[in-house]
């Protein structure tokens, strides 16, 4: 699942949920298979070498290969998305880190925190928020949808506790 959560420990008291985009496709994936696109395209280039066909048909094909290396960057760059939920005793903060570094925060007394789950109606099947301090924020909404349905149930987990306590 592309999120986990991190139990207090001894020097830390929060709990720690971090969440990312699912990459299909690591690094070195991405080198074979650039590798093996290219070598695809050329094959049939090869009875080409020496006649002018050459020439008018490798620009589209090198064209074809650098678009696709740069629509891969493109989703590893928006893969850099990250957020992260620190739920103490007293607090709720979730700190959103987008793909271009700009961070947004929210923070909540915890007792005031909820979970709220959207079957329908939202951006995303199974739109999961956090509503409190007059404020309400998405969270994993690039999640898949299984994986919003089983996060919605450990977060309200998470949350419940400081409601029993106070």
């Amino acid at each position: 699942m592309p999120y986990e959560w991190s139990l207090p420990t001894s020097d830390q008291a929060a709990q720690r949920l971090d969440l990312w985009p699912h990459q299909s496709l690591p690094r070195r994936g991405f080198a074979g298979f650039m590798l093996a696109t290219s070598i695809m395209i050329s094959l049939p280039l090869f009875p080409l070498l020496g006649t002018i066909v050459l020439w008018g048909l490798l620009p589209f094909l090198a064209g074809a290969v650098v678009l696709l290396w740069w629509a891969l960057e493109r989703s590893y760059r928006a893969g850099r998305l990250h957020e992260a939920l620190m739920i103490d005793d007293q607090q709720v903060h979730l700190t959103r880190t987008d793909p271009k570094g700009e961070v947004q925060t929210w923070d909540c007394n915890r007792y005031w925190a909820q979970a709220q789950i959207y079957p329908s109606g939202g951006p995303v099947a199974h739109y999961i928020t956090l509503r409190g301090a007059g404020r309400e924020v998405e969270l994993g909404a690039f999640l898949s949808e299984d994986e919003r349905k089983a996060l919605y149930g450990e977060l309200r987990s998470a949350l419940g506790p400081a409601r029993v306590e106070s």
